[in-house]
């Protein structure tokens, strides 16, 4: 039997560039999710809350429909780890004018240069970071 997962990840691929299409099409925003997130935490606007919960509700009904599963970690992290991790993304992500899925799925897909240099950095970091973790130490 051939492994079908590639087809789930170009399907879901390509359901979050449509999402993020339709959103720019009729709403004129950029999906990117930690300016959604800081709006809807912010003003509250209906479509920020309503996106939030379509984006965790649809997580929720994959995860039950037997759709993707979560993998069994051997080892976690401590909270101060966990919360350390949780700051510096926000303090990456307001630096970085937005998140992954802004500049990577939003920005590239408008050509903006600093969304295309944005996500190199991003990849590249995370490149490092791998090799340092799994390599080095």
């Amino acid at each position: 039997m051939m492994d079908t997962q590639w087809l789930l990840s170009l399907g879901g691929g390509m359901l979050v560039g449509l999402s993020a299409l339709i959103l720019m099409l009729f709403n004129g925003r950029v999906a990117g999710i930690s300016g959604i997130l800081a709006g809807a935490l912010q003003q509250r606007t209906p479509w920020q809350i309503w996106f939030l919960l379509g984006l965790g509700g649809g997580a929720w009904l994959a995860f039950h429909a037997g759709w993707i599963s979560i993998p069994a970690f051997t080892t976690l992290p401590g909270w101060p780890v966990v919360l350390l991790a949780g700051l510096l993304v926000g303090i990456g992500t307001r630096l970085g004018n937005g998140c992954t899925s802004g500049h990577g799925i939003c920005g590239m897909g408008r050509l903006s240069l600093r969304s295309i240099v944005a996500t190199l950095t991003f990849m590249a970091a995370g490149f490092i970071t791998v090799f340092v973790t799994h390599h080095l130490l």
